[in-house]
């Protein structure tokens, strides 16, 4: 029975990027060998660049192979998948479709699971159960990003029925979160607000589908047309709550969605957000959130922006240092050569 060798790229104690060779036994189960043609390159990397795994986890490619009991893809589909690759089975979490909350102790996920098989690679292997087909419409560049940055906004959006048509959408950090927020927002039929320390992302925005635009720098109080019916948090810093919490309508919802890192703290007001009624909502995505996201980003023309680089240790390199010093605007995608 042949194995299966590929090509993965890995961080190093020192944050360099290596190249290694990852070999598998043959497919077994609803296991499926993916060509892999794209990768998003999200914050998460480079959290992960010094520990020593193979990176990324925003995979875009096309099945090469499949194992025994895959049901439904075939060889050619073209399918992404994202942050978790498994579940238990067993706890309440995996069995309602959120293996990402797994409570066995061993959760499936980027950094804990597949460690020597990652989307910065040329191929990958992963579960059928835990990779979602690509509409026809969507780019495979473009949907990459949608792996873990679209479905992020996404769920917050569409997961705690809490989020209507004509409500006011508030979106702090017109990033590569941000961006998603206001597109996918303004598609559903809300009224988007982006508040942004910079005066410079204004026009863009605007396209992406904002209503108003309201730049927070030196700002001693701010001023909305309709208060803040969902605030989605997406800036790589906390907001000053003293801003924000008189603009929030009574009942509102709050969606920290950012990851600050471990000793970040979030500090609300205490007795404004008790007589205001705020629901302050941590979200993760299920499994059917990544086909419905995928299906109306097709649907809807929502694209994220992306920057390029070559699926190398160069170009790896350069797009994680673009990310880190806030140069990219505003998804890097890795693209791989057909030659390698």
């Amino acid at each position: 029975m042949s194995s299966h060798r590929f090509k993965v790229y890995k961080g190093t104690p020192t944050g360099e990027i290596i190249e290694a060779v990852t070999e598998r036994p043959s497919l077994t189960g609803d296991q499926v060998l993916i060509s892999v043609t794209h990768s998003g390159v999200c914050a998460t990397d480079e959290h992960y660049l010094c520990s020593g795994i193979a990176l990324g986890h925003e995979g875009v490619g096309i099945v090469e192979k499949t194992g025994p009991a895959v049901k439904a893809l075939k060889v050619g589909d073209r399918v992404g998948w994202g942050y978790t690759s498994g579940d238990c089975g067993i706890c309440d979490s995996c069995i309602s479709g959120f293996p990402i909350r797994c409570e066995s102790g061993q959760p499936k996920i980027y950094g804990f699971d597949c460690i020597d098989s990652g989307s910065f690679a040329t191929s990958a292997i992963r579960s059928e159960a835990f990779l979602f087909q690509i509409p026809d419409d969507l780019p495979s560049d473009a949907a990459a990003p949608l792996m873990c940055g679209g479905i992020t906004v996404w769920a917050a959006l569409t997961l705690h029925g809490v989020v209507k048509p004509n409500d006011v959408v508030g979106v702090i950090g017109v990033g590569g979160l941000g961006h998603l927020a206001i597109q996918f927002a303004k598609a559903m039929g809300c009224e988007v607000v982006v508040f942004s320390t910079t005066e410079s992302k204004r026009e863009q925005a605007t396209q992406m589908g904002a209503s108003h635009f309201i730049t927070t720098q030196n700002k001693s109080e701010l001023s909305v047309p309709r208060k803040i019916n969902h605030l989605l948090v997406t800036a790589s810093k906390a907001p000053d709550w003293k801003l924000f919490m008189p603009i929030m309508a009574k009942g509102g919802s709050i969606f920290p969605l950012t990851v600050l890192g471990p000793d970040a703290k979030l500090e609300i007001p205490y007795l404004e957000f008790l007589v205001s009624g705020l629901h302050i909502i941590s979200t993760l995505p299920n499994l059917i959130s990544y086909r419905s996201m995928l299906q109306f980003a097709a649907g809807h023309g929502i694209r994220p922006v992306i920057d390029k680089d070559e699926m190398t240790i160069e170009g790896i390199s350069r797009s994680l240092r673009k990310l880190r010093t806030g140069e990219i605007r505003y998804r890097g995608v890795l693209y791989r050569s057909t030659e390698d």
